[in-house]
């Protein structure tokens, strides 16, 4: 193809980034513009499965985020006093995959790694403290509003991807419906370095229980000893305030692990969770990516790798197309596979994920954890369970998709 005009990405986050260094690697011109500043500090997403690794490993960031990540092979089902219901061990895939782990690493920390190999890839434009503001497409381009400082100006584009995270301006300009629902509960996010390992967790642990099930993961921080970061809902009735106060978060982390001494809580913060997906992640010449085309609950770790895997199958059928290896019907694959492994993967599971841990029935709460024990002590039904918690069977069927 002669057409030259860049692909312009809004949002500077793991999926925008990612789109920009498989595009550069392609030797697609590139803008990336951010609305903010700089890259930002978000706290909440962490955990990286094999497939998302394997996918990244080409572009160099696998191996430079193994560098300083918690590799963990293990993850737990326990319930709120503590106590072991489940273990699953990842090295049962390691015939499926390089990675038979998940990936430990805060978000911000994957970002600047990402940069740093798309400014040395070289040739990608990329523009802090820019926002789209609208945009208008034809047959064969895009024409991006965008403002920097109070100025506006208009950028000449041959695709538009929006990754520019939940509340997508992309998405909103472009009239797609964001189908779905928001949980009822608030969560709170409290970070500690206490060595929740020495009480026998594992790096990643699911908790069940009715009022104040969550997860718990260790992540690396700056250094050794690493956080351990606690999640569980809360009143959403209730200010944020209240909700943070010291003591409050404090009682929920005895109530998970009773100790003599308080807890040193570094970190603390409030979000809110939902459950969404755009009706198509493709109208013409604009195209959706990450949370800007989907949105889910924290169980399972599915959002944030979900994005990267949008962001690898974009990007490998923007590039046939550019070099006339198929047709714009590349770009609808795209939207069906993808939504096919959000709604069949990630929606599905991550729901079911959360009513599992919140299941308020006794009687339905055993049964769900005595299967989730038969799973775990059968290696067959085990492999087969983390082959769905991983990712791999649900890429492999969106995969199939045509």
């Amino acid at each position: 193809m002669t057409e030259r005009k860049p692909v312009v990405i809004a949002g500077a986050g793991p999926t925008g980034l990612m789109c920009a260094l498989a595009l550069r690697r392609q030797d697609i011109p590139v803008i990336l513009v951010e609305a903010e500043p700089a890259l930002t500090h978000d706290l909440r997403a962490g955990s990286f499965h094999p497939p998302t690794l394997e996918m990244m490993a080409p572009y160099g960031i696998t191996g430079r985020m193994m560098a300083v990540g918690i590799t963990v092979r293990h993850w737990q089902i326990r319930n709120k006093p503590g106590d072991l219901i489940a273990e699953f061990d990842l090295n049962l895939l390691a015939d499926l995959t390089p990675y038979p782990h998940r990936l430990h690493l805060e978000q911000h920390r994957l970002t600047p790694i990402q940069l740093d190999l798309l400014q040395a890839e070289g040739g990608a434009e990329i523009e802090f403290g820019t926002k789209i503001t609208g945009f208008t497409q034809t047959s064969d381009g895009v024409s991006v509003t965008v403002e920097t400082h109070g100025e506006e100006r208009t950028v000449a584009a041959a695709w538009l991807i929006g990754a520019d995270g939940g509340r997508s301006t992309v998405r909103r300009v472009l009239g797609v419906d964001f189908e779905g629902f928001t949980w009822p509960e608030l969560f709170v996010v409290a970070s500690t370095p206490y060595d929740f390992g020495a009480r026998g967790f594992a790096f990643n642990c699911y908790i069940a229980d009715p009022d104040e099930w969550g997860a718990l993961f260790k992540l690396p921080d700056a250094g050794p000893p690493g956080l351990w970061r606690l999640a569980y809902p809360v009143n959403p009735d209730e200010t944020d305030e209240a909700l943070l106060e010291p003591a409050r978060v404090e009682a929920a982390l005895q109530r998970l692990v009773q100790k003599s001494d308080p807890y040193d809580v570094r970190y603390k913060s409030t979000y809110r969770v939902h459950q969404r997906v755009a009706a198509s992640f493709r109208v013409g010449r604009v195209l959706l990516a990450g949370d800007a085309a989907h949105l889910n609950n924290p169980l399972g770790g599915f959002g944030l790798n979900s994005g990267i895997h949008d962001a690898v199958n974009l990007c490998d059928k923007l590039g046939r197309f550019w070099r006339g290896e198929g047709g714009e019907e590349l770009l609808d694959l795209y939207s069906r596979q993808r939504r096919t492994a959000t709604v069949e993967q990630v929606q599905a599971m991550s729901i079911r994920n959360k009513r599992l841990m919140e299941e308020r029935d006794p009687a339905v709460q055993r049964t769900h954890l005595k299967e989730m024990i038969a799973t775990a002590a059968d290696p067959v039904r085990a492999r087969a369970h983390l082959m769905n918690t991983s990712m791999i069977s649900g890429l492999k069927r969106a995969n199939e998709v045509v």
